[in-house]
């Protein structure tokens, strides 16, 4: 069996992981264990702490997405995380993998997204509709490999689905995601869009994070890995694309 998580980053203040597909962040109406209930796990025993553990995810992946998730240890980290995440100064970047040739090299992808609570989908409209919110993303086309195309995501906004919906939008649905549009599902239920990379200010210590999460253990993604020539050595990642 796949271990739950993976650990990137921790202090007295922050716990950052590598999420494996397939497990939820946050409790849902399934029932099923999450990452933060693993994570507890892993805190009250490394640091044999009797009680309650205090620990908090600051921001979410869906379900069958993999890669980094931050967690704060305290309130006053888990405060100061969810303000740079709502001031947007936190850059995020991810990698996904879809069979249609994204439209151009370098691209701007801006919709109005409607979340159905319901259905636990997100619809996209190209104009601002009643209830809709403005989600944006840059994109750049990394490359193609057996047939498919690796995409490289920035995010200027964090909506449900965002990604998932915005790359459907334009006829590129992520691989293994039938909620938006794709074939067929992968033979894990995982599709292959991936949190990579996170930079952001440390909350209490004040100094710059630079934060990467391993590509899947899996070979599908692991040959796309050639596509990355700028190591995290690349200090300038808040402000370029990879390779």
């Amino acid at each position: 069996m796949k271990k739950a998580f993976n650990v990137i980053y921790e202090d007295n203040h922050l716990l950052v992981v590598n999420k494996s597909s397939g497990i939820l962040v946050q409790g849902d109406k399934t029932g099923d264990k999450t990452l933060t209930d693993y994570c507890k796990d892993y805190i009250a025993k490394k640091y044999a702490k009797p009680g309650a553990v205090f620990l908090h995810p600051v921001h979410r992946l869906d379900r069958p997405v993999s890669g980094i998730v931050v967690f704060a240890r305290t309130s006053k980290s888990l405060e100061r995380m969810t303000a740079l995440f709502r001031k947007r100064e936190v850059h995020k970047v991810y990698w996904a993998i879809v069979k249609r040739k994204p439209p151009e090299e370098l691209g701007k992808l801006t919709h109005w997204l409607v979340k159905d609570a319901e259905k636990n989908t997100s619809k996209s409209y190209d104009k601002e509709v009643p209830e809709s919110k403005k989600s944006e993303l840059h994109y750049k086309r990394m490359g193609k490999l057996n047939d498919h195309w690796l995409v490289e995501l920035r995010p200027q906004t964090g909506r449900p689905h965002q990604l998932r919906v915005q790359l459907s939008a334009i006829g590129c649905p992520i691989r293994g995601d039938l909620k938006y549009g794709f074939s067929k599902a992968n033979p894990d239920g995982s599709i292959n869009l991936h949190a990579f990379h996170l930079v952001f200010v440390h909350p209490v210590k004040k100094e710059k994070l630079f934060l990467r999460a391993a590509l899947p253990e899996e070979p599908f993604w692991e040959q796309f890995l050639e596509f990355e020539q700028t190591k995290s050595s690349n200090r300038h990642l808040d402000q370029t694309f990879s390779g």
